[in-house]
């Protein structure tokens, strides 16, 4: 309970000197505040698509998918109306355009990026599959560490798919 408490307060802190009494420049370049708070924890070896599935969300509520069966981690995979490799195309293009998110692995039907919080340093693994049998892009976003996103992993993919759209 101590540790959870020192914890909180280190965060709470970190938070509100980096809202504060940061400058400008580094307010405004996650990179470096990733650099300064890193949370980042390790990068998880489940990663991929093995039989055209993305590996299941752990038990924990900050991970979505639009393969689990669990109605608490389901989240409805992406359409499109054009040819696979130009929506998979489209979705990057779209990652490339957002500040805090990194291609880390590029493939015909795959895609593997990870986001980074501006001022926590936290990662997102996030895995994009193209299904051509079923014409879907299968999405699976987790965090690495913690156990509350705050529906950020759902928010992300939501404005995504509105992108995509």
């Amino acid at each position: 309970m101590q540790l959870r408490f020192l914890l909180s307060t280190f965060l709470i802190t970190a938070i509100s000197f980096t809202m504060f009494f940061a400058s400008p420049s580094l307010a405004s370049n996650s990179v470096q505040v990733a650099s300064i708070f890193s949370f980042s924890g390790e990068q998880p070896d489940n990663l991929g698509v093995e039989n055209g599935k993305l590996a299941n969300c752990p038990q924990t509520p900050n991970c979505v998918s639009s393969q689990s069966k669990d109605i608490n981690h389901k989240i409805d995979p992406l359409t499109y109306n054009s040819s696979s490799e130009r929506a998979l195309g489209e979705l990057t293009t779209i990652l490339k355009e957002i500040d805090n998110a990194e291609i880390i692995e590029e493939k015909d039907n795959y895609l593997y990026a990870q986001f980074t919080s501006n001022i926590m340093g936290f990662v997102d693994d996030v895995e994009f599959y193209l299904d051509p049998q079923a014409e879907v892009i299968h999405v699976r976003s987790a965090s690495r560490i913690g156990e509350s996103d705050l529906g950020v992993n759902r928010r992300r993919i939501e404005r995504i798919r509105e992108q995509l759209s």
